[in-house]
């Protein structure tokens, strides 16, 4: 197993990396926390000197099945319990929430789970179903996080967009009260429903938005840039990445019914940086792909900025 994957569990079709157990049907809670190797709890001690000093201000978290340390943190740091992890967005997504993969990554540093919400959306024709991703550290390198993550059916598209008057991301560190944070978390995303019902307005928009063969050129362009003073394997390395982006315009079969607007564009985009492999594949890449769809994927943003000034 890769190392950056410690243990997870998948439904069914093989996710990002390729790794896990597989199960036939998405889990509850419970089932998902024992499933994802996640049924540990963490706890923190004192530590000090080889000569026996203790060293204030700071803790140790360590994970109590094998006593492995996961992180140096202030002592300030409260920590987020996987199970609470679960519970809250139990808690956030209400009765009938499915779990379809969490896992640990990094030797239990960093853990996630991504949960299926019980309702399904059919915008513009695309049966979308909303997922909410919850993103925890144990070793002090990042905030909790919790985030919309709309994926198109027919594809597995994702449509992270960052939208003006919806928040699709929540973050905060590990610190004060971490319960009355969660329940902050709860009132600001406002559940799914309305993040959704705003996708949907901007999805509208982007089909009213018609965009000519030289203006997606032109973009494309724009999102993958020439390097100045690039050298001729750069400038074929560029070629063939425009060009993979102009096939999923114009050849992805999904998109085959869609006209020539911006919604076209944003979905060849998303297509491009979640599902096109990079020319040269890091041993972190699919990790790092992974963390961009809690976080947000740049060239999806900027793909948004460009057609919203049209």
């Amino acid at each position: 197993m890769s190392a950056n994957v410690e243990s997870m569990f998948y439904v069914r079709e093989t996710p990002w990396h390729g790794l896990g157990l597989r199960v036939e049907n998405t889990l509850n809670s419970k089932e998902a926390l024992t499933a994802a190797g996640l049924n540990w709890r963490v706890v923190q001690k004192e530590i000090e000197t080889v000569d026996n000093y203790p060293i204030t201000g700071f803790k140790a978290n360590i994970r109590e099945t094998d006593n492995k340390v996961l992180g140096v943190v202030t002592d300030r740091y409260k920590i987020v319990q996987n199970h609470e992890a679960f519970e809250f967005t139990d808690q956030l997504l209400g009765e009938g929430v499915k779990y379809e993969t969490a896992g640990s990554l990094q030797s239990g540093k960093k853990v996630w789970l991504l949960a299926k919400l019980p309702d399904k959306y059919i915008i513009a024709g695309d049966r979308i179903t909303p997922y909410m991703v919850f993103s925890n550290s144990h070793d002090g390198s990042g905030s909790i996080k919790v985030a919309m993550t709309p994926i198109r059916v027919v594809c597995s598209n994702t449509l992270n967009l960052a939208l003006l008057d919806a928040k699709r991301i929540w973050a905060t560190i590990h610190t004060g009260d971490i319960k009355n944070k969660l329940d902050e978390a709860r009132k600001t995303l406002l559940l799914a429903e309305f993040y959704m019902d705003k996708l949907g307005s901007e999805i509208d928009k982007l089909i009213k938005t018609k965009m000519s063969d030289s203006k997606v050129m032109e973009y494309i362009a724009e999102l993958i840039p020439s390097p100045e003073n690039s050298t001729t394997i750069q400038e074929k390395n560029i070629k063939l990445l425009r060009n993979d982006l102009v096939m999923r315009y114009y050849d992805a079969p999904d998109l085959a019914n869609v006209g020539k607007n911006a919604y076209r564009f944003i979905n060849a985009v998303s297509d491009f940086a979640t599902h096109a492999k990079p020319l040269r594949e890091t041993a972190s890449f699919k990790e790092n792909l992974f963390a961009k769809t809690i976080d947000g994927n740049p060239i999806i943003d900027k793909a948004m900025d460009l057609v919203r000034a049209m």
